[in-house]
């Protein structure tokens, strides 16, 4: 990297993402918010191995964000989704070493490296190489406190290896977080991932020791979690935002190479499309994914479905009436005038998106953050229902098609007040993100204390 010379007026940002999508993608939406918003002085490092360069280096980015690599230090038949554990393990074991090597031969002295919390190792690293670290969870702040005070759980008997309790149960009792069902809790904590339980514990543990903590998230939307947590941490929480790309859908709708899949929602009414998507990650069983197509099928809406490897399963052709594509442009299809409902795993990133774009949201979760995030969508923000209540509830056929019927119907009472609340929480959002709003004022207060940080002597 060549030394610009005018250096010691550079805050150099060096940002480490977990190597998944949903990971990624966040780490860089951020980066461009504080690089568009700090051009003259500020200079972004982002580390990825060799594989994900590959996937996102023609993606446009600010000229002070550049791309630093490492070897595809986890080895090929550890794929995240068929081997998670596996998966999870090697970006603990391996990646360590090399990208000290790439931060030690940068020639920029770094002000602060932004890591994301499930790679605890930053720490310690910041720690020798005596450079300030920021914690960035990918997740909601309600899960953060969820882990954070996972021992109540365990001391309360709602939590733990040997849980064998009412899963309908009432958690009231966690420090910001609205009472939840024991099922509505972290998977990690009772079900599907227990084998990762450790590890999560332990990020959000080591991330109270790190100099700076961020959430992508809005204050407005989590504000009892958030306030708590500040109260109880002796470090800076910074509340930034979605980190969504909101920020370039002006110059998309300007675009004059319309995608094929814009130019289908362009001939479809208003409010009429279910934008379906499980994710990037995880899937559902084949059998509850047959009924899950048939459900939808039956139900006669229109739908844009991003399937994946799934696609073979759809017995139809595209039409008017319903179109499946591999992907798309996830938040510009969610704010298309046509789309009137969002069918979601609830993965934090997409959870955000439905909210930001002011939709009513079918939860379907299967992993992880997904459950409460589900519950936060249904029961606090009263923004939407669920599909599935559990990871182990199978739904018919029957049952899906009623439910997509009953709620992309504009008439229903019961959908005019979700929609209603929908708008609100996107009020919320688009607000948060403006100039002046909570989540850009948190973005400069975090930029404004990481350039008083003492620069470390990285050589």
């Amino acid at each position: 990297m060549t030394k610009p010379s005018n250096s010691s007026t550079i805050h150099h940002v060096v940002a480490i993402p977990y190597p998944g999508r949903g990971h990624i993608n966040p780490m860089m939406n951020l980066c461009k918010l504080i690089a568009q918003h700090h051009p003259s002085n500020l200079l972004i490092t982002f580390i990825v191995t060799e594989e994900w360069l590959g996937f996102i280096e023609t993606e446009p980015k600010p000229n002070n964000i550049r791309f630093a690599t490492i070897p595809n230090v986890i080895p090929s038949e550890l794929n995240r989704a068929a081997n998670f554990p596996g998966f999870f393990h090697a970006t603990l074991t391996k990646m360590e070493q090399p990208v000290e090597e790439v931060i030690r031969r940068l020639e920029v002295p770094v002000n602060v490296i932004v890591y994301d919390t499930y790679l605890t190792w930053v720490v310690n690293m910041g720690s020798r190489m005596n450079v300030p670290v920021a914690s960035l969870f990918t997740m909601s702040a309600t899960v953060f406190s969820m882990c954070y005070y996972y021992h109540l759980l365990v001391e309360n008997c709602h939590a733990g290896d040997n849980f064998s309790g009412n899963v309908e149960e009432i958690v009231d009792y966690i420090p910001g977080v609205h009472p939840i069902r024991v099922a509505d809790l972290v998977t990690i904590f009772n079900g599907k991932g227990k084998e990762v339980r450790q590890a999560a514990l332990q990020a959000v543990s080591t991330a109270t020791k790190a100099q700076f903590l961020l959430f992508l998230s809005i204050y407005e939307l989590e504000p009892q979690a958030i306030d708590a947590l500040k109260s109880e941490l002796s470090i800076p929480v910074y509340t930034i935002g979605p980190s969504i790309p909101y920020f370039s859908l002006n110059g998309m709708k300007n675009d004059q190479n319309t995608l094929e899949y814009i130019k289908w929602l362009d001939r479809q009414p208003t409010a009429s499309v279910l934008y379906i998507s499980q994710g990037s990650f995880l899937s559902v069983t084949d059998a509850q994914l047959d009924e899950i197509i048939a459900g939808i099928l039956d139900s006669g809406v229109r739908y844009l479905w991003i399937a994946r490897g799934e696609k073979v399963k759809h017995n139809c052709e595209n039409d008017e009436k319903g179109l499946v594509i591999p992907w798309c442009d996830q938040l510009r299809v969610l704010c298309h005038d046509s789309i009137g409902a969002f069918w979601s795993h609830c993965g934090w990133n997409s959870t955000k998106e439905g909210a930001f774009s002011g939709l009513p949201m079918l939860t379907f979760p299967i992993f992880f953050d997904q459950v409460p995030n589900s519950k936060m969508i249904v029961e606090d923000w009263k923004m939407g229902r669920r599909v599935s209540a559990g990871e182990d509830i199978f739904v018919t056929r029957e049952d899906i098609s009623k439910l997509v019927r009953s709620f992309m119907d504009p008439e229903s009472e019961e959908g005019k007040e979700m929609r209603k609340r929908a708008k609100e929480v996107e009020e919320i959002c688009q607000q948060a993100v403006a100039e002046g709003g909570s989540a850009q004022i948190d973005i400069d207060s975090f930029i404004s204390d990481i350039s008083k940080s003492r620069v470390s002597n990285v050589v």
